[in-house]
């Protein structure tokens, strides 16, 4: 894959004074830099992976309002939950993030009672300013959910959430933020934190991939790194003291036989559910909650969390549809958590701001659902520093988000012999970008066929990835730019031959 622009950026790094440079390409430090430069800040953002490449692709894949949360009385975080939830669906990111009815079963021998269950989703449903909440009947719930057991099955509880494609909303972000002016660059590992009077003022940053380094300035640096956060902070001071713990979660990704129209929420306690979810066409189930202590770099999907996650789903779910030879991939990713003692299921998702002894600010913590909040509240946390007078807070479309409409009649009447299920998946993941992406096979027809013929994904999206959306390896395209890794897929053609 041809990396030449990787040089011009690193000399950008190291060329341009910057007010502030974010450490971390995951949701929320792709959301800081957006922010920022959408603020008028001259911003850097660098990753010593792929962009997105941790949590950030490895998340339940919901926009959601967090429903146990109410059981653990944070009435706040669900309802500015639900509010970003409003926000990232009607205006922010309305192609990737889309409305889903989930049920909730009241099982004979389960945790909790029909009225119970009304009575928290009624609540649920008020702060999402939602009229659900009702019970509905096992026969009505089997006709959304085919699969769904009816044995001892009292009802159904009824509210809405959301899913999304969680990589590719945080790559949305880097790129708003690459358009607003920011620097940005994948595969830069920071290896040392520049200091001036003992403030950190920037940071040495090398490129992984072809070991040139870079000198970054900046008036504010924001530890953004998710799992490794802690790690960044010794880099300010030595002797810093662990602040997190780390909650693994594990999820699979079946086959679908039938379609489903709703979600389900399958509780196993009065605190924990896990999710079984209509996603890309397939099933995914999870997520698994268990302390992590290992090098987060490690962490995997074990053969003990997909036989957890396939026995949590039996609690709901016919076997038929649980079959082993289903799984079409498997993936596990990191929470991050308060350094608090108890179970990670019990812990609260808050975000902490905490700032260094150099004056770095580390962010840490919180849902995928809150990331704008999370990063306007990171913004205020240094806007002293930056000069900030005014921080607007209004959402504002993602690059693809805006003309949805137009631009589907568009694509439509553009490529009428483009297939329907690959129209869809462009119009779905890129939004009004998806013409762009068709553009790379303008001289080139081959670039319109698909990469493998059991997913929608087409080589114009492999070329497009590289060619604007900072791809530097093949699995940066098969795992986060498009769904064939996600769906168990390999391409048939080699992406070098793609590529050129």
């Amino acid at each position: 894959m041809a990396l030449e622009w990787r040089g011009d950026a690193l000399e950008e790094l190291a060329g341009r004074e910057f007010d502030l440079l974010v450490i971390g390409g995951g949701i929320v430090g792709a959301g800081i830099a957006n922010e920022a430069a959408n603020a008028g800040l001259a911003v850097a953002l660098v990753d010593k992976g792929d962009f997105g490449a941790a949590t950030s692709s490895s998340s339940s894949k919901l926009i959601h309002g967090g429903l146990r949360y109410l059981r653990l009385g944070d009435v706040r975080l669900v309802r500015e939950a639900h509010k970003e939830r409003r926000a990232l669906m009607r205006v922010v990111a309305p192609h990737l993030v889309r409305r889903l009815p989930f049920l909730f079963p009241v099982y004979e021998d389960g945790p909790y009672r029909a009225f119970t269950i009304q009575t928290g989703l009624w609540l649920y449903s008020t702060l999402a300013r939602e009229r659900l909440g009702g019970l509905v009947p096992p026969e009505r719930s089997q006709r959304s959910i085919p699969s769904l057991r009816l044995e001892g099955l009292r009802g159904c509880g009824l509210y809405a959430d959301a899913w999304t494609h969680d990589s590719r909303l945080c790559l949305a972000n880097v790129r708003a933020a690459a358009d607003a002016g920011a620097s940005v660059l994948n595969y830069a590992e920071v290896t040392e934190l520049r200091k001036e009077g003992g403030r950190v003022a920037g940071a040495e940053v090398r490129d992984s991939l072809g070991g040139e380094t870079a000198s970054v300035q900046a008036r504010v640096v924001v530890n953004a790194t998710g799992p490794w956060v802690d790690r960044l902070r010794r880099l300010e001071d030595p002797g810093a003291a662990p602040s997190i713990r780390l909650s693994k979660g594990a999820h699979a990704l079946l086959r679908l036989e039938q379609p489903w129209s709703a979600a389900l929420t399958i509780p196993h306690d009065t605190v924990r559910v896990s999710f079984a979810v209509p996603w890309e066409g397939m099933l995914l189930l999870g997520t698994t909650d268990t302390l992590y202590e290992g090098n987060p770099d490690d962490v995997a999907a074990t053969p003990e969390d997909v036989d957890q996650i396939l026995a949590e789903a039996a609690v709901a779910l016919e076997p038929d549809v649980l079959r082993p030879d289903a799984i079409r991939s498997v993936y596990a990713g990191l929470r991050v958590l308060p350094g608090a003692e108890g179970a990670t299921a019990n812990a609260r998702r808050e975000t902490v701001y905490q700032r260094g002894s150099g004056g770095m600010l580390t962010v840490a913590g919180g849902k995928l659902t809150t990331y704008r909040e999370i990063a306007l509240a990171a913004l205020r946390q240094v806007r002293a520093d930056l000069g900030l007078h005014r921080l607007p807070d209004r959402p504002v479309p993602l690059p693809g988000a805006e003309g949805l409409a137009e631009a589907g009649v568009h694509l439509a009447r553009a490529n009428p012999d483009l297939e329907p299920a690959v129209r869809s998946n462009l119009a779905h993941l890129y939004g009004s970008l998806a013409a762009e992406v068709l553009e790379e096979a303008a001289d080139d027809p081959a670039l319109l066929e698909r990469l493998n013929p059991d997913g929608p994904d087409i080589a114009a999206q492999a070329v497009y990835a590289q060619r604007r959306e900072w791809a530097c390896k093949p699995e940066d395209i098969l795992r986060r730019r498009t769904t064939l890794e996600l769906r168990g897929l390999r391409p048939t053609k080699q992406l070098a031959e793609v590529l050129g």
